[in-house]
């Protein structure tokens, strides 16, 4: 337990820098999916192509295969960025696809009359798409964003692989400075619980407040 109580701090600072990697990545996929659904469900052929072969690809990769590609790989193609950055760019494309294919199935839940009655009105694909549909279908998937978020705090873990001294990284150091990894990790544990835990209650709290009022 002294190994706990007396690294509270790095701890603290393992945490914040969890929060931060995390809330980043979302901003990124959280875009990245808006923008790849729409191209998914849009008229134009090579952009639902592209978009279904990055959704495929990436979603069917393991995360930490792609930790390691990026880091070794972008130098490699004459590309070096900072590591947490690299951390941010991977955890964005592969959550990203996963937004994409949940917007997505919320596209396809608004009613088709509604976009033919704002078509027949002479508004535009984007219009229609950005006023009328994407609106009601973010309101439908909002647990199922909620989920993707939650395991995005979880899988901002796997960048400890390529030295993003994050919570796990931070964990990871104090068992090796105390040589008490159980009590280490037990405290990991129950830091990603009180990320996780609250995470969940919020995304609740708010489907109660949005989604249901469509």
């Amino acid at each position: 337990m002294e190994a706990v109580l007396d690294n509270l701090d790095f701890y603290a600072s393992g945490v914040l820098s969890t929060v931060t990697l995390t809330v980043a990545s979302w901003a990124g996929a959280f875009v990245l999916g808006v923008v790849v659904a729409a191209f998914r469900v849009g008229p134009v052929g090579p952009l639902r192509a592209a978009a279904a072969t990055y959704v495929e690809l990436v979603r069917n990769c393991p995360l930490a295969v792609l930790f390691v590609l990026f880091f070794f790989g972008l130098p490699d193609a004459g590309l070096t960025l900072p590591t947490y950055t690299t951390a941010v760019v991977v955890l964005s494309l592969y959550t990203g696809t996963y937004v994409a294919e949940t917007v997505r199935s919320g596209i396809n839940a608004v009613a088709a009359g509604q976009a033919e009655a704002a078509r027949s009105l002479g508004l535009s694909f984007t219009q229609v798409l950005a006023g009328v549909v994407l609106p009601q279908a973010l309101r439908t998937v909002v647990a199922p964003l909620g989920s993707l978020f939650i395991a995005l705090i979880r899988n901002s873990s796997i960048a400890f692989t390529i030295g993003v001294v994050e919570l796990t990284g931070t964990t990871s150091q104090i068992g090796n400075r105390t040589a008490d990894y159980t009590a280490a990790f037990l405290a990991a544990t129950t830091a990603y619980l009180l990320l996780t835990l609250p995470s969940g209650i919020a995304v609740d709290a708010l489907e109660r407040r949005v989604a249901v009022k469509r």
